[in-house]
């Protein structure tokens, strides 16, 4: 961290800290994730490593970060992200890149859009169980449905859920991340900004942030981005090695996710 910083950069980490917390096990390590994850903002840069890295080279990346200089700007890659990502594929292969802005949700986010919501608190969990879109697992879309994945907020035209707006990590006493999905034919219509704002009313309380973060190529994310009116407070940055499954994830609470975990 720099050796003096104003209020405003000291809370951008503060709140980049508490974004990552809900992904953390106890040594600070990210779970299940062969990586690192790098966050920059204009109070300087923080480090998370994941826990499938071996403790040698996690040793490695974490000397290589304290003599990392942040960018000139958080949206640019730090030179360490590259020092980081050499080391990681040394030690096991190619690693993916991914990055982008990081939003504080305020907790009284409105858009208004003319279209009907269904959301977790309601009754309408059991029309929605042929709804699922096909990007979820089919025992993951009931387990959403059911409340175990967190709260949520979806938009359903017939018999299929065109827009989705979900809690992808575990809700803390701190934290929550907001995650939108639009069907492709039903983008540009502001219906995830809609779901996002009803996902808010569900998870606000006082001593909870609500984060919402994107790719910096996720068009129709950063447009969500800016129909609820988010300022970035700074970027994140994720090597990850390359997966032999396709990409295929499961969010971290399904019962599918944990029993191929352990």
């Amino acid at each position: 961290m720099p050796r003096s910083m104003s209020s405003a950069p000291q809370r951008a980490m503060e709140l980049l800290g508490i974004q990552a917390e809900g992904s953390l096990d106890g040594r600070g390590r990210i779970v299940d994730c062969d990586g690192v994850t790098i966050a920059s903002c204009d109070g300087g840069l923080l480090l998370w490593i994941g826990t499938e890295v071996p403790d040698a080279v996690a040793a490695e990346l974490a000397a290589a970060f304290e003599r990392a200089t942040p960018p000139a700007a958080p949206s640019e890659p730090p030179p360490v992200l590259e020092v980081c990502e050499t080391i990681l594929a040394s030690a096991g292969g190619a690693m993916q890149r991914s990055g982008g802005p990081s939003y504080v949700i305020p907790p009284d986010a409105r858009f208004d859009c003319d279209v009907a919501i269904e959301r977790s608190d309601g009754t309408g969990a059991d029309r929605l169980r042929g709804a699922n879109p096909g990007n979820w697992h089919p025992v993951e879309w009931d387990e959403l449905l059911d409340g175990r994945l967190g709260p949520w907020a979806i938009v359903v035209q017939g018999d299929q859920a065109i827009s989705i707006c979900h809690t992808p990590g575990p809700l803390t006493e701190r934290a929550a991340e907001c995650g939108v999905w639009t069907e492709p034919r039903f983008r540009g219509r502001g219906y995830a900004a809609a779901t996002a704002a009803a996902w808010v009313a569900l998870v606000r309380s006082p001593a909870r942030t609500l984060f919402y973060s994107t790719d910096t190529d996720n068009q129709s994310s950063q447009r969500v981005a800016r129909r609820l009116g988010l300022r970035a407070f700074g970027w994140t940055w994720r090597l990850r090695r390359a997966r032999g499954d396709d990409g295929v994830r499961l969010h971290p609470l399904c019962s599918l996710y944990r029993s191929s975990a352990s």
